[in-house]
């Protein structure tokens, strides 16, 4: 008989993200009344916004009736509509709790969220009893399942009525024990632009695990049709979109103003679009290009776009978009450095060869190494921060692009003096061909990312393990 009069609570169990609520039941000689499942209440209390897309209703006319153990690719919430269920659930996800067991009864006054890949089954405890659960999946006969077996001596569930007197299918019959079922990996994370500087470093930071898959362009373009059907989106809980159109200068001709436009914000558009029907956490790379550079202090996260080229304009463009998106992180950065040709190579590069380069003065900002840039990202979504914009750079002393072409001639044993300020107008004075105007103060505030926990890279330091000074 379901408790009238309790209030909404939410109750741990011993497998992680699997949660049991007590519900209020309101009832009178007529019958009762429950909120069965109340998005607002509910998060609020911690229950993951989990997006149902499809309800199903389960009705078992006889005590006894015995289904399970199933994990499904999907979370469920799981609740009672009228009589009563002994449920077993065991943790079959790959992870320390693997093969953990939680055991309760359900009734109308009782509810349990499943987190995907956690084996659920049920005894029906009294007559004509019907259970409901909504899924954030529809069911597909694509789906990939894995089971237990009931009488599994491992998990060894206490069965309220034993096995023996029960009716079981012959399937749940032939599923396998414990000792023979594969763990159940994690819901792949997809990196975008695998072959880019960023992408390197995301591949050397994520590693090759069997959910991680990493994606060139030419393997998938945020910009081709058939974007929402180029995957099971289902199967994926994070995007990271390390693909961008960074050629600065070319976006000011007409063919790279139609390139830039396609990349950083018709395609993300795209690729936001996918995140926010599928549920998925969607991590997009920023600029400081976003900004003209005329404030005094460094850049909040907070701070009104004021674009100075197309650039800027199509990343600005794109964070709009992103921003929509239910979960996402959009992580602003400057002045990225990685593998590959880059500012910091080039002046050692003019060192070495004896070269003495003008280098601009007048635009200051701080360095952002793409490891540094690469372990931020994990940061976030190991520590489930919450969502919005994050800036991440270097840490440290902000410096104009001349001081820094100094100490990097100091760090190879170069005389820093070579180095000649120039302004920016000066430098591209003499330069041929398209020149995007550039932020004067490229300096972002980090101290909402380090609430979080993470710690940016010196940027000094940085250089000089990425010089091997």
């Amino acid at each position: 008989m379901a408790e009238f009069g309790k209030p909404l609570a939410i109750v741990e169990t011993p497998i992680p993200g699997m949660v049991v609520f007590e519900l209020p039941v309101h009832g009178d000689s007529r019958g009762w009344f429950k909120e069965n499942w109340q998005r607002e209440k509910m998060t609020a209390l911690g229950l993951p916004d989990f997006g149902p897309v499809q309800n199903n209703i389960s009705f078992n006319d006889a005590i006894g009736t015995t289904r399970g153990i199933h994990a499904e690719p999907w979370d469920k919430w799981v609740s009672v509509a009228t009589g009563r269920i002994f449920g077993a659930w065991v943790d079959l996800r790959e992870g320390p709790t693997f093969g953990a067991v939680f055991t309760t009864e359900l009734d109308p006054s009782r509810a349990i969220f499943v987190p995907r890949g956690v084996g659920n089954s049920y005894q029906t405890l009294e007559a004509d009893t019907a259970y409901t659960y909504l899924v954030n999946d529809h069911w597909s006969p694509d789906a990939a399942y894995s089971f237990l077996n009931l009488a599994d001596e491992t998990a060894a569930i206490e069965w309220p009525i034993p096995l023996s007197e029960v009716e079981i299918s012959p399937k749940d019959l032939a599923h396998p024990r414990l000792a023979d079922v594969a763990p159940i990996p994690p819901k792949k994370i997809l990196v975008l632009g695998a072959g880019g500087q960023l992408g390197l470093a995301l591949r050397e930071e994520f590693g090759e695990a069997e959910h991680i898959e990493y994606a060139s362009r030419a393997e998938l373009d945020v910009t081709g049709a058939g974007l929402a059907s180029a995957r099971r989106w289902r199967d994926y809980a994070t995007i990271v979109n390390a693909a961008a159109y960074t050629a600065v200068d070319l976006a000011e001709t007409a063919d790279g103003r139609s390139a830039a436009w396609a990349a950083n914000a018709r395609g993300i558009a795209a690729l936001a679009a996918v995140a926010a029907e599928n549920g998925i956490t969607l991590v997009h790379i920023s600029s400081d290009y976003v900004f003209d550079g005329s404030a005094e202090g460094a850049y909040a996260e907070d701070a009104p776009f004021a674009p100075l080229g197309v650039y800027g304009q199509t990343k600005a463009a794109g964070d709009a978009v992103v921003a929509t998106v239910p979960r996402h992180y959009v992580v602003r950065t400057s002045w990225v450095i990685g593998e590959g040709k880059n500012f910091v190579r080039t002046m050692a590069s003019l060192a070495e060869r004896g070269i003495d380069p003008k280098v601009v003065g007048d635009q200051v900002g701080r360095l952002t190494f793409t490891n540094d840039l690469a372990r931020g990202i994990r940061h976030l979504l190991d520590a489930r921060a919450p969502f919005g914009t994050y800036n991440l750079t270097g840490s440290g002393q902000p410096t104009s692009w001349a001081d820094v072409a100094r100490r990097v001639f100091a760090l190879t044993g170069h005389d820093a003096t070579r180095v000649t300020d120039v302004t920016t107008d000066a430098y591209f004075a003499s330069v041929t061909g398209p020149v995007s105007p550039r932020p004067r103060n490229s300096v972002l505030e980090l101290a909402k990312i380090i609430s979080t926990g993470f710690d940016p890279a010196d940027v000094e330091e940085s250089l000089r393990r990425y010089l091997n000074a």
